[in-house]
């Protein structure tokens, strides 16, 4: 491959991406690449992924079905996270008797009045 062409057309589909980090779907390749894969990379790195034909850009319904993949994998981890975090503690018959008369000897007065 002449070099000259291939860092001109480099330069060119990176010229045409807008976006800092766009999605591109990987192709097969002989290599052992996986067809179909979804990922978000820097402009650079999708624009010679692009030119040596191992992936595509992603169209708006592919970044739309990405990005609400991504967000429902992080609200998982985040639910799962928050779980981890949940204390319970264990209290006996007598501890928890004498927690409720406290706070009925405790409980609000009417010396207001």
């Amino acid at each position: 491959m002449d070099l000259k062409k291939y860092f001109r057309k480099l330069r060119e589909i990176e010229a045409c991406i807008s976006e800092s980090y766009p999605v591109v779907i990987s192709l097969e390749t002989a290599d052992g690449g996986k067809a179909g894969v979804a990922t978000e990379v820097p402009r650079a790195v999708a624009a010679r992924m692009v030119v040596e034909g191992q992936a595509v850009l992603a169209t708006e319904e592919q970044i739309e079905v990405f990005k609400n993949q991504h967000l429902a994998a992080k609200q998982a981890a985040d639910k799962a996270e928050l779980a981890k975090r949940v204390q319970v503690a264990i209290i006996s018959d007598p501890e928890l008797e004498r927690q409720f008369s406290n706070r009925k000897s405790n409980g609000p007065t009417n010396s207001g009045k």
